[in-house]
């Protein structure tokens, strides 16, 4: 099914912000095209959705594989009223409204591993990415950018992503039936709309909490990757700004922002 604005907005819930959403063929990434239109001025609930990404990609610049006609890949402009420091936090809001919309697709068993992958029956269905612009001491706008395999085929990942594409899957193989792109883009539209004003409301606290209900990390020993030499710890949990908590083998507690995560038991 093709994506198509005008149906992606009878999907929406009655009520829900007026989102203006803007679709595209191809782009390098609805990030990278969001970003644009954010310096231009472009006003909070602007949403770029593409069929196809050239160069879509997550954490640490690493390639999204983004075929065209099966997938979601959207971005979404916010210009919350926040410190910078609570941008890791606000990125939540993006992971939990994607499980949220997983699980009204009938999947339950919907998971968060730090920051924002999103799995189903512990395999990658989706993944978001964070960009932010600050001027001084404020922030200016946040994008919160999905891509989520909702049709590609299990051939077609492990084609494209080698060794890793066994750890990969998409909704529709989970499900075992094709996702309606248009009602799944309303879906993750309405619910991210319902925890940014929670957030907006309520502070961050909620969120976290809803983000811990599935985390799957805490307790977990890990090696962290990329903060200098690789260490491995047990995760404590996530702080109220969104940081990773760990406890490496020789006893300090160390924050984690930036890093990659991998599970080492």
């Amino acid at each position: 099914m093709k994506l198509d604005i005008d149906v992606i907005r009878k999907h929406l819930a009655t009520g829900e912000p007026k989102y203006e959403i803007r679709l595209f063929e191809t782009v390098t990434s609805t990030n990278a095209a969001l970003r644009e239109l954010a310096k231009a001025g472009a006003r909070e609930g602007t949403v770029v959705i593409a069929d196809e990404q050239t160069a879509g990609h997550g954490r640490l610049g690493k390639p999204w594989f983004s075929p065209a006609g099966v997938n979601l890949y959207a971005s979404v402009l916010f210009r919350p009223t926040i410190p910078p420091r609570d941008v890791a936090s606000f990125s939540f809001l993006s992971s939990v409204a994607l499980a949220d919309a997983i699980t009204a697709e009938g999947l339950e068993d919907c998971t968060i591993k730090w920051p924002n992958d999103v799995l189903v029956e512990g395999k990658k269905v989706a993944g978001t990415l964070v960009e932010c612009a600050t001027i001084d001491d404020r922030v200016d706008y946040v994008i919160l950018g999905v891509g989520v395999n909702l049709n590609v085929t299990r051939q077609a990942l492990r084609q494209a992503l080698g060794a890793s594409g066994s750890a990969a899957s998409s909704l529709s193989e989970a499900a075992e039936r094709e996702i309606d792109r248009n009602a799944f883009a309303a879906s993750f539209l309405t619910f991210l709309a319902a925890w940014a004003l929670t957030y907006e409301k309520q502070g961050p606290a909620r969120v976290l909490d809803t983000w811990r209900d599935r985390d799957i990390l805490t307790g977990r020993r890990v090696e962290v990757r990329g903060e200098g030499i690789p260490y491995t710890g047990r995760v404590l949990g996530v702080d109220s700004e969104g940081y990773l908590v760990m406890r490496d083998t020789l006893g300090t507690r160390r924050r984690v922002l930036t890093g990659e995560i991998r599970l080492a038991d």
